[in-house]
């Protein structure tokens, strides 16, 4: 339930430190997990103090305006690849629209060369799909881990000046610093939650919009109506179905069940977020609901630091696409349309439209 998950997500019993969940996970585990992965010196997987202190380093570095400073440079890539779109023509909007423009702002954002994106795209699929062999995700884990760790050499030894976010983060000038593991499992953080959440938001957008056609004629006759809509999308398909994983430190009471200390636990938020004692109707896609209670960026110290990002993200896409293509229409029957599941992440494996002028 809606209340159950959004008190567990708050509550400090609930542990996310990646070295006490380790031992938990190779427990129940059938095959080798021992090997030590970039990510677990980020933020998302530390408790505080350590938790604490890297979400406020990397807070003074990922600021409100540097988000908002990206809006003009989001808009400019959007209508590039819009451009290359021909009206009328049958296009896979996840593949042309929804994944190519997150990682093209997260790797602005970052400060990776344009050259560079399609490599970040190729390495984030591979270690976020479950259809990967291990051998796969292990070689994508070493090239990007290599690359970033080489990049941010280079920003650190040519001082470039470039108002990107690694340069910030290692600025000299700073007074905390992050180590090179945790600057490195930030890094990481970004581009693979960044990429997957914004992408799966755009993409199950359209997708609600297509199966809800009274509602895309109200978004296309009031634009104003767009910010509102994109919080209601969160709810009706969160990008992430359940949270990333945690693990009780001692005994927590959940309606009548008593989850014991030392047991993994998942929250799940497409449940929490269609939970009828809190969203009257919740499996009714209404743009006009006031949906901004909803939990599809989590709650909490470890409520989504991008969610700004991916919100202005949804905002421009969806803002662009009904200005340039009014008309919408699915170029096959969306029910026979499937689902990829990523982890945590749940978004389409394509979405075959016609866009019309």
């Amino acid at each position: 339930e809606y209340s159950d998950v959004r008190r567990l997500l708050a509550d400090p019993r609930l542990s996310k430190a990646a070295g006490g969940a380790a031992p938990i996970i190779a427990e129940h585990s059938t095959e080798d997990v021992s090997g030590a992965s970039i990510t677990s010196e980020s933020m998302l997987f530390s408790d505080p103090p350590q938790h604490s202190r890297l979400r406020r380093m990397f807070s003074r570095a990922f600021t409100m305006r540097r988000t908002l400073n990206l809006r003009p440079r989001i808009e400019e890539l959007t209508d590039e690849l819009l451009d290359s779109i021909p009206p009328g023509a049958e296009v896979d909007l996840v593949e042309s629209v929804a994944m190519a423009i997150p990682i093209a702002v997260i790797g602005e954002l970052l400060g990776v060369p344009r050259a560079a994106h399609h490599d970040l795209r190729r390495w984030n699929r591979a270690l976020t799909s479950v259809e990967s062999e291990p051998a796969e995700k292990y070689r994508a884990y070493m090239a990007s881990l290599e690359y970033f760790r080489t990049l941010v050499a280079q920003k650190a030894s040519r001082h470039d000046g470039a108002d990107d976010l690694i340069n910030a983060m290692i600025d000299p000038d700073n007074e905390e610093r992050f180590e090179e593991s945790e600057l490195l499992s930030t890094i990481f953080l970004m581009m693979n939650a960044g990429y997957e959440t914004t992408a799966n938001l755009i993409s199950s957008s359209v997708y609600a919009l297509l199966k809800h056609p009274e509602q895309l004629e109200q978004l296309r006759g009031d634009a104003a109506l767009i910010p509102n809509a994109v919080e209601e999308f969160l709810r009706y398909e969160s990008p992430l179905n359940l949270s990333t994983l945690r693990y009780t430190t001692e005994p927590v009471e959940v309606g009548d069940t008593v989850i014991p200390a030392g047991e993994v636990v998942f929250l799940a938020l497409s449940s929490a977020n269609r939970d009828p004692n809190r969203f009257a109707d919740p499996d009714r896609l209404d743009i006009h609901r006031n949906a901004a209670t909803h939990l599809a960026f989590g709650h909490g110290i470890h409520h989504c630091v991008g969610a700004p990002l991916a919100r202005l993200e949804g905002e421009i896409v969806l803002a662009r696409l009904l200005d340039r293509f009014p008309r919408w229409e699915a170029a096959e029957p969306l029910e026979r349309l499937t689902w990829r599941y990523t982890l945590q992440f749940r978004g389409l494996e394509r979405l075959p439209v016609r866009l019309h002028a």
